[in-house]
């Protein structure tokens, strides 16, 4: 049982939300705010997210509410862990498996030896192309409506930092990984260059979000039971 009071998420709290795969960031929000406006009868409450997670993905959603949702600029801009699977040999037009595999490549000739001469080229400060499917604006409207649309649009390469790529484990024509990067790093985008610089293909398959900062995903809870403990009784959206 949560024993939070009103007050306490009107002053502010900082809500750890373990986002379930197929759940949009405004969904995990939307959970929580019906959960506060229904637990304290509230018609007006300030609630928001640090960072979004594409549905795909799962792990640590960062929730500010009331007062503290004047921090999430601060939150948004620490750096982030990730964990994942990238799939070799394949390449999908989104990065990731929200599309199909539209080209396939050869993956026989690649070694853990080859990975580890690869991967530092993708560590430090680098540049890399945000995905077409993807929510930036161009001209007033979503890179992912003109994707949709079958329209090619120039994407500006974008300046961000990778702190640490490691391989934790190979099974081609699976990758896993984990990377610590800053704001605005797309994982997709990783795994696209990749499997580029690898001489196949790539797309991402898997991502789980493990930190933000200090606050890592173990501390997180599904948001269905955020709801359940608030209300003390099975929740309904």
């Amino acid at each position: 049982m949560d024993s939070r009071t009103q007050e306490d998420f009107l002053d502010g709290q900082i809500l750890l939300i373990d986002k379930p795969l197929g759940w949009s960031s405004f969904q995990a929000v939307n959970k929580l705010k019906w959960a506060i406006r229904t637990k304290f009868k509230l018609k007006k409450f300030k609630i928001g997210h640090a960072g979004t997670l594409d549905p795909l993905a799962t792990g640590l959603l960062i929730i500010c509410s009331g007062k503290f949702t004047k921090r999430i600029t601060e939150l948004q801009g620490q750096a982030k862990e990730y964990t994942g699977t990238i799939t070799l040999g394949g390449t999908t037009p989104s990065y990731d498996l929200e599309t199909e595999v539209d080209k396939t490549y050869p993956t026989g000739h690649i070694t853990e030896a080859l990975l580890d001469e690869t991967l530092p080229q993708f560590i430090g400060d680098i540049e890399q192309r945000p995905p077409v499917f993807s929510a930036l604006k161009k001209d007033g409207k979503r890179l992912y409506e003109y994707a949709r649309e079958g329209k090619e649009v120039e994407i500006k390469l974008r300046s961000v930092n990778v702190s640490i790529f490691e391989i934790t484990e190979m099974k081609l024509p699976d990758v896993k990984f984990r990377i610590v990067c800053s704001k605005g790093t797309y994982i997709r985008s990783l795994a696209h260059d990749l499997g580029q610089a690898l001489q196949s293909g790539g797309h991402l398959s898997e991502l789980r979000r493990t930190k933000i900062g200090d606050y890592n995903v173990n501390n997180a809870i599904d948001p269905n039971v955020f709801a359940e403990n608030l209300l003390g009784k099975t929740s309904e959206s």
